[in-house]
């Protein structure tokens, strides 16, 4: 498992050296760490799954992505992803491709203002904010009409699946 984020909950909020090895909390919440998350998918190559829990029906979704690679911190654990699938209606994390990572002590986003500290958590943002699955503000996946028109997320997970 790489995230688990089961209350929109604000560990999340964290800084690039906490998100670099890694944390949990004593509720479940927990990040595996972008340098052990760097060093597996380089050497091997896995399928990335979310598992997503709609707020608005407490439906569970899923996205999965044929490729996942995050780069090393030389290069800001930029994400590699493609190969979407899934029942979500939207491919959120497909569009952070190519994205570095951010936090709110370390801005790598495109956005003018920096998504980490305005949103509430670190992760892949092209903008503000189309995979939030870390933030305590902005806890979403896509657009309102994903997730069967409830883009609000209740908790989520990520995991890495071997091919």
């Amino acid at each position: 498992m790489i995230q688990q984020n089961l209350d929109r909950s604000t560990v999340f909020n964290r800084s690039w050296a906490e998100f670099k090895v890694g944390f949990n909390d004593s509720r479940g919440n927990y990040w595996l760490g972008n340098d052990l998350l760097s060093q597996l998918t380089r050497r091997v190559r896995y399928k990335l799954r979310f598992d997503l829990q709609s707020r608005n029906n407490s439906n569970w979704y899923y996205a999965e992505y044929s490729t996942f690679i995050v780069q090393p911190e030389s290069s800001n654990y930029r994400l590699e992803v493609s190969g979407y699938s899934g029942n979500t209606g939207y491919d959120a994390l497909g569009y952070q491709n190519g994205m570095k990572f951010t936090t709110f002590d370390r801005d790598n986003d495109q956005s003018s203002v920096n998504c980490a500290a305005s949103r509430g958590g670190g992760f892949w943002h092209k903008g503000c904010c189309w995979c939030c699955v870390n933030s305590y503000i902005d806890f979403i996946w896509g657009t309102p009409s994903s997730l069967s028109g409830g883009h609000h997320l209740q908790s989520s997970r990520m995991w890495l699946q071997c091919k």
